[in-house]
């Protein structure tokens, strides 16, 4: 990447991500009710009394304003601010309704300036600024006290600036009330065009009577052009639920809702390379850190080179001297993510801003330090920072781009960033990051701005104590409301509390006899803020009437139904007036289990988003009716392609990338949420496929969550699960651990490359255990004799060598011994890159069979995990094929006999496309 250019260099660029729909880059200045030719005169005077005496002003790189000022005070530091009266920025305010005041009383939280003055006005007001062209930061200064005639209690507005909404009926107030704020700043960055002057407009709400604007402090800083929009149009934004890399153009606004000194303590704007920026330190954010290690070399000296010169702009370098990592303990680090947790506007996509640099000795080369990226619980990356930047030493950035979906009816959102050892190919099994910036992105109407946030009632008459009222006044207040609202509070909990005992006895045996009463209750829907509730997570997912169900479903009609399974009948469903295709799963009345399992599913799915994890979009608990609703898979399960089905075989290499997605939803499952949760019932009816092939773990009814203790590896509980993917280490000792998931994929493994069931009791010649089967035949050399027929001749002896290796040692008796799940997914990857590049090299034969005599010749399943997965290490990419014998070869699909057993167990939960249950 070349160095930026000047930052008062125009540079422009085309945003290639899809939501952008708009080429309208500058809203008109709104103008009120008046006639034409009156505006056109108030316009002109004003302009003639702000501007008199004055020429034309030059474009302005940086502009500090004290809104409400009438002289140039000096912030600490040494910066001047200019007074927005009489000056060189015109003021447009047609109606002259604007006032400036000072503060009632100076804040408590540093720097007074430019806080003690205000402008304030219950009509629209712009200020017009002639900036150089390019990209600039916007920031807004508040300070929410209640100003002579304008109580802080009705400030709402909007601001506008360069065709972009920054803010829409914004309550400053509320806002510095929900974070502990008396002054805060809220920070823009849009891209000006060439001859374009920066328009920046405060309305007040029109339907809220006696609504204001007002000001503190307007600050514009430039950017360098390359730094945050693309100049350049390439792309280099990993959008995440996106397979090609997206730019940022000129066409985008952004709004800056976090910029973190991970590991460092708060950088004041004054030492920030140049920009004025404000970073605060990591410990109010860093939410899973057991036990970390804070890193710094404060006499570093930061290089810059070809990879990495536009760093140089990216953070100031007290964030890329100081650092947080896991520590220094190899297997704790294995056994945790390093977490960061942030609150995020829904239905917005999101710029995640990662800052690394290596700076510890020892960290020199590429693999040194390899691990993975995990950003709202998913996979965004595998980091190698020194490959990445060029060095020890060497700052780098890395951008991510988010989409924060809505969550029922949440107006926030925890979002996570998260680290953890990428442990097959580093040689330290550690992390590192040191500093994250998060910026919303402008959504299709050009707009930022997010709800107001929910304050409670009590608190709410607390904001107006910057005013006359007295602090006793104000207590009395508060205490009175406290009693009458505890009273109707009480009053109103009663009243609903006989009315559902009532309904409840009338519902009589039917009520009794269901499953779900006795642990729903009474409060079943409620907010999940307290964690050790029973009840069920209303804010986390859609929660769907009857009513809406029966219409998605033409009332449960039979020829919706696309799968039935232990839970009951699966349902093809249409929601959002059509334009949503999804799938709903209705209860059998009277399943106990049911009942428990759908609260589980609800628990645990709700909370994870990941690419490989099938997304739960709702639920529907009403008039006994037990209903959750996921997203459509259109290909169904796994096995509908590999055995007892009328679709095609699926080629080989299109089995190893669903298995790769399936693991890679697991390893998330064992290793990226916040705590490990283990399945419990991997199978391939619970691996789904969309419409693009991109494998989906779903059932989490029988799913837990791991333990939390390192001195206790397990938990101890009853054996559910699935005949022939049970772990025989758990259903012996009933002690359940992530391996017990490990071994259930290693059977779907054989399942992948046998087109068998996990069980046939029909054969005579092998092990009724097709887990059994594969493990006998690895050990005599002859692996090939469970691969199905339809894939002779298509795999390539190295890749099925350590795809074998990868299953077999998944099935070892001992869990000690099986690999980790990040380990398989390294394993599965590897023999995927095998077979590729043996393809596109033309190395495999149409019409050859595979010979495993010679590749898996003395192995034997004995052997440690590690030993397996290192021997493929040494594989040689792209090696010719030595051990094939040249057969005549057809194209006929494997069979299995009809008189084949099929899985059963009687669990519910089972499938969402077409499933036959446990």
């Amino acid at each position: 990447m070349h160095a930026p250019p000047p930052v008062s260099s125009p540079h422009f660029s085309s945003f290639s991500h899809k939501m952008r729909k708009t080429n309208n880059k500058y809203l008109p200045l709104q103008i009120p009710s008046i006639s034409a030719v009156l505006y056109f005169f108030l316009l002109l005077h004003q302009l003639t009394i702000l501007t008199a005496g004055d020429s034309p002003s030059p474009l302005i790189g940086n502009i500090t304003i004290d809104c409400g000022s009438t002289s140039a005070p000096t912030a600490e530091g040494g910066r001047i601010w200019t007074a927005d009266t009489d000056s060189k920025f015109s003021l447009l305010d047609p109606t002259n309704a604007s006032i400036t005041s000072p503060a009632p009383k100076n804040p408590t939280s540093g720097d007074q300036v430019p806080y003690i003055t205000a402008r304030l006005s219950r009509s629209d007001f712009t200020y017009t600024l002639p900036v150089t062209p390019g990209p600039k930061f916007i920031r807004l200064y508040f300070y929410p006290a209640s100003y002579v005639s304008f109580s802080s209690s009705t400030a709402f507005f909007s601001v506008k600036a360069g065709g972009f909404t920054l803010l829409s009926n914004f309550s400053a107030a509320l806002y510095a009330q929900a974070h502990n704020f008396d002054t805060f700043v809220k920070e823009f960055s849009l891209n000006v065009e060439d001859g374009q002057m920066l328009n920046v407009t405060f309305s007040p709400t029109p339907s809220m009577t006696g609504a204001y604007a007002f000001i503190n402090g307007l600050e514009i800083v430039s950017i360098p052009s390359n730094l945050l929009y693309n100049a350049t149009g390439d792309p280099e934004i990993k959008f995440l639920d996106r397979s090609d890399l997206g730019s940022l153009g000129s066409n985008t606004a952004l709004e800056v809702t976090y910029r973190i000194n991970v590991g460092g303590g708060d950088v004041s704007p004054l030492k920030d390379n140049g920009m004025f920026r404000s970073w605060t330190a990591d410990d109010e954010y860093l939410t899973i850190a057991k036990p970390s290690a804070i890193l710094y070399n404060l006499t570093l000296h930061l290089k810059y080179g070809d990879l990495n010169n536009i760093a140089r702009y990216g953070a100031p370098a007290e964030v890329y001297k100081t650092a947080r990592s896991m520590g220094d303990n190899k297997s704790t680090n294995e056994k945790y993510n390093l977490t960061w947790t942030f609150q995020l506007d829904s239905n917005f996509t999101y710029l995640f801003r990662l800052h690394f640099c290596e700076f510890q000795s020892p960290i020199t080369e590429i693999e040194d330090r390899v691990f993975w990226i995990y950003i709202n619980n998913q996979t965004a990356d595998s980091a190698d920072v020194i490959k990445w930047s060029g060095g020890n030493g060497f700052p780098i950035f890395k951008d991510y781009g988010v989409a924060i979906e809505p969550q029922g009816n949440k107006k926030v959102q925890n979002v996570s960033v998260a680290l953890h050892p990428r442990v097959a190919l580093t040689l330290y099994s550690d992390a590192i990051l040191n500093g994250i910036e998060i910026f919303k992105m402008s959504n299709i109407d050009n707009s930022l701005a997010g709800p107001n946030p929910d304050v409670n009632l009590t608190s709410a008459h607390t904001t107006e104590t910057n005013g006359p009222t007295s602090s006793n006044s104000s207590n009395n207040g508060t205490k009175i409301g406290a009693v009458i609202g505890g009273t109707v509070s009480g009053l109103a909990i009663l009243s609903l509390l006989l009315f559902l005992i009532g309904r409840r006895r009338r519902l009589g045996v039917k009520d009794r006899g269901n499953g779900a009463a006795s642990w729903l209750g009474p409060f079943s829907i409620s907010s999940t803020k307290t964690q050790s509730s029973s009840t069920l997570p209303a804010d986390v997912c859609r929660r769907f009437s009857l009513s809406e169900i029966i219409d998605a479903t033409n009332n449960f009609d039979n020829l919706f139904i696309i799968g039935v399974g232990g839970f009951g009948n699966v349902y093809k469903g249409l929601i959002n007036n059509g334009a949503s295709t999804v799938a709903i799963k209705r209860l059998n009345p009277g399943s106990e289990q049911g009942a428990h399992e759908f609260k589980t599913e609800i628990e645990m799915l709700s909370q994870l988003r990941h690419l490989h994890l099938v997304s739960l979009i709702g639920y529907c608990y009403e008039d006994n009716e037990m209903i959750l609703v996921y997203d459509y898979m259109a290909r169904g399960t796994l096995r509908d392609h590999l055995y007892k089905t009328d679709n095609p075989p699926l080629p080989w290499t299109q089995r190893l990338e669903i298995c790769i997605g399936a693991a890679r939803g697991l390893y998330y499952l064992h290793s990226g949420a916040s705590n490990t949760i283990i399945h419990r019932d991997v199978k391939t009816t619970n691996i789904l496929l969309d419409e693009k092939w991109v494998a989906k773990v779903s059932d989490f009814g029988l799913s837990k969550i791991g333990p939390n203790s390192m001195s206790k590896p397990h938990i101890s509980t009853v054996v559910k699960g699935s005949f022939g993917y049970l772990d025989p280490e758990y259903f012996r000792l009933q002690r359940l651990t992530e391996k017990s998931d490990v071994y259930s994929f290693g059977v779907v493994l054989c399942e992948v490359i046998s087109a068998r069931p996990p069980v046939n009791r029909s054969t005579v010649d092998n092990p009724a255990s097709l887990a059994e089967w594969a493990r006998r035949s690895y050990r005599k050399g002859n692996f090939d004799e469970i691969v199905d027929p339809y894939l002779h001749g298509k795999i390539l002896p190295d890749c099925l060598r350590k795809f074998a290796e990868v299953a077999v040692s998944c099935l070892h008796e001992n869990g000690m011994d099986r690999p980790s799940m990040g380990d398989v997914v390294w394993g599965l990857e590897f023999a995927l890159q095998l077979q590729e590049t043996a393809t596109k090299q033309g190395e495999l034969q149409t019409g050859s069979y595979i010979d495993m005599e010679s590749p898996l010749k003395g192995s034997s399943v004995a052997d440690s995990s590690d030993d397996l997965f290192s021997s493929g290490s040494e594989l040689v990419i792209g090696s010719r094929l030595s051990g094939m014998t040249l057969i005549s070869s057809s194209d006929e699909q494997s069979f299995i006999s009809n008189n084949s057993e099929q899985v059963m167990s009687g669990a519910v939960f089972s499938e969402i496309i077409n499933p036959r249950a446990r």
